[in-house]
């Protein structure tokens, strides 16, 4: 009989210095004795080894002595977990320069996307460049400016492994910070990922001036679509009624934070893509992702309104307000369908 493996997380490695990544080494700073950040600006870098604050993301948040930035890729060898927050665009990338390294070490994914293309999830991806590697999946409703302000939170971790997401939930649960465990890797990520495309939908809308009857019937219809797909694609139906289903788009699709929802504000209120992205600074993963999982639901041949209203708005230069009306007056059908 195998040995059932073991995990003792007391050295981290954080691939990402942006605002979820420098909002994980924040969190775990106190549970985790040594912790890399890994990114790719120098002088981010640099602050935060001298003032242990990052001056670009989260820069109200210190980070413990013990945080250290690298941007080298290397300085991931040795630790016990490495934790994936880059953009879901160059998390394939990303994964391929830290296999290089080769590391036994236990991989969580947090970003929130599909690949354009081949549809991946960014398990998957992680899956397969690291094919033996112990792995999970960590999302919901976690805006980064609420975890660095120490404000009550709650997440899911997802995995196949009982004892990696068992050490996991006892490293992720702190008085602030609250974890749940699913094996349902497929929907917890599907959730977090097209979510955002509603967000965007629901600023657009908050942007348009039409209301809250709207914006909350949008939300609705929202969940319901994004429930079909993604049990289409693999999930399971309870999962999208959790925190990485309905929590999360509820955060997404009111909360301030959240980059999606600036976007659609400021398409709503008449700017081009280009102004709306550009006035974030910051990457929304719903733009490019629209892309991605607007073409995995046609290549299963799910119906997704909201979600072809969006794209045409962002891809085909369809008036938002024209897309919005169409939606409206779509012919008349029973709420279930």
């Amino acid at each position: 009989m195998s040995a059932i493996p073991t995990f003792s997380f007391s050295s981290i490695a954080i691939i990402g210095s942006g605002s979820f990544g420098t909002a994980l080494a924040f969190l775990l700073g106190p549970k985790v004795a040594k912790i890399t950040l890994i990114g790719r600006d120098p002088l981010v870098a640099e602050q935060i080894n001298a003032t242990h604050h990052n001056p670009r993301y989260v820069s109200k948040a210190r980070l413990a002595e013990h945080v250290r930035a690298s941007l080298a890729m290397e300085d991931i060898a040795g630790h016990e977990l490495l934790i994936f927050t880059v953009p879901t665009s160059a998390t394939r990338t990303t994964a391929e320069a830290a296999a290089k390294i080769g590391t036994p070490a236990a991989l969580v994914s947090s970003a929130k996307g599909m690949e354009r293309n081949s549809g991946d999830r960014m398990s998957q991806i992680l899956r397969e460049i690291f094919p033996a590697n112990p792995l999970a999946v960590i999302s919901g409703p976690n805006h980064a400016e609420e975890i660095a302000a120490t404000m009550a939170t709650c997440a899911v971790i997802g995995s196949h492994d009982a004892t990696l997401a068992a050490e996991l939930q006892k490293l992720f649960t702190l008085p602030h910070f609250r974890t749940y465990t699913s094996t349902d890797i497929a929907g917890i990520e599907l959730g977090g990922a097209i979510k955002n495309i509603y967000a965007i939908a629901a600023g657009i809308a908050a942007g348009l001036g039409l209301g809250d009857n709207a914006i909350a019937a949008l939300i609705t219809r929202a969940l319901g679509e994004m429930t079909r797909l993604g049990i289409a694609l693999g999930g399971q139906a309870e999962t999208f009624n959790g925190l990485s289903g309905i929590g999360d788009l509820i955060a997404t699709c009111f909360s301030h934070h959240s980059r999606n929802h600036r976007v659609g504000l400021a398409l709503g209120q008449g700017r081009t893509l280009d102004e709306a992205v550009g006035s974030i600074g910051m990457v929304a993963e719903g733009v490019p992702n629209t892309l991605s999982i607007h073409e995995a639901a046609r290549n299963i041949g799910i119906k997704t309104p909201i979600i072809d209203a969006v794209n045409s708005i962002l891809y085909q230069s369809r008036p938002a307000a024209l897309a919005l009306r169409d939606l409206l007056s779509r012919d008349p059908k029973p709420e279930t369908d």
